[in-house]
């Protein structure tokens, strides 16, 4: 559904339009001209004749994006900025009409602004998800013209319709289902009422997927008890067994078994025997404490 500005920012927005319709249009070599005295000079008086001359485009552009529930006053601003984009970038040597290199900034920048406002949700973070938001309803109405009714009576595209217009887009089925699932439906507060006259929010129904404070007491507990549990095994290996595990094990960032060996006066292959006599003890301690090895898990 299309935006409808307030009546003074609709006369703005005529205003607008009008003076860009009024603006003389350039010809080749004109424009050329403009574009070389502002890449070589930096004649400003040349960069605005040029860019005032196809703020037309912008206006155009904007029209086609008019239906995305946005502004129209903003989607020109934004086409400005990609038409400034545009004119600090034309190359006249290329050859190419600044008309036509100008759209891909101007759609590009509107396309952007489309995606950052249309939703709460940042839509099209990748160039599939973009595609998609601005190819699916077309395509959508595709099928339904070819097909008379292809996308199932109003409940959503057929599995047929899917893979259709993966193939066309080049895109995974599955992003075609998450890309139509997002579009059908809209931002809604969680604090807005589930019904009319209802005094029950949306968020009344979320579930708390935090521990209870009983769990958090417990698990504390428990903590607390497979430290104790782990300081005794540990009091129960030798000075250099205890000094490989907590050197190797016990820290953030563990000694190599060079490192280790220097300090400890053996070579890399005694640190990594001592180190494995450590955890079988370990292990069997450990294990004497508790019924079985699931007690000393902590709950995910």
């Amino acid at each position: 559904m299309a935006y409808i500005d307030d009546p003074e920012t609709q006369r703005a927005n005529l205003s607008f339009i009008k003076a860009s319709m009024r603006e003389p249009l350039l010809t080749r070599d004109h424009e050329f001209d403009l574009a070389r005295k502002w890449r070589e000079a930096g004649d400003e008086r040349a960069l605005h004749e040029l860019v005032r001359a196809y703020t037309r485009l912008v206006v155009a552009t904007a029209a086609r994006f008019r239906n995305y529930g946005l502004p129209m006053g903003d989607l020109v601003q934004e086409g400005n900025v990609g038409l400034m984009q545009a004119a600090s970038r034309f190359e006249p040597d290329r050859e190419v009409r600044f008309s036509t290199y100008a759209a891909w900034w101007i759609r590009s920048a509107m396309q952007d602004y489309i995606l950052r406002n249309w939703s709460i949700v940042r839509t099209g973070t990748t160039a599939a998800q973009k595609s998609l938001f601005f190819n699916l309803r077309r395509l959508r109405a595709r099928i339904e013209s070819l097909s008379q009714g292809g996308t199932g009576s109003g409940n959503g595209l057929t599995k047929e319709g899917r893979e259709w217009i993966a193939g066309e887009l080049q895109v995974d089925v599955t992003e075609v289902e998450a890309m139509e699932m997002r579009l059908s439906a809209s931002d809604q507060s969680l604090n807005s009422p589930v019904a009319d006259g209802s005094d029950e929010d949306w968020q009344d129904f979320l579930a708390d997927q935090r521990p209870s404070p009983e769990e958090v007491v417990i698990g504390m507990r428990d903590s607390r008890t497979r430290s104790q549990w782990l300081a005794e095994a540990l009091g129960e290996l030798s000075p250099r067994e205890r000094t490989i595990i907590q050197e190797r094990r016990l820290r953030e960032e563990g000694a190599t078994l060079e490192e280790l060996g220097r300090e400890l006066g053996v070579s890399k292959e005694r640190v990594r025997q001592l180190e494995h006599r450590a955890l079988l003890k370990l292990r069997q301690s450990m294990l004497k404490r508790v019924e079985g090895f699931g007690d000393l898990l902590a709950d995910a």
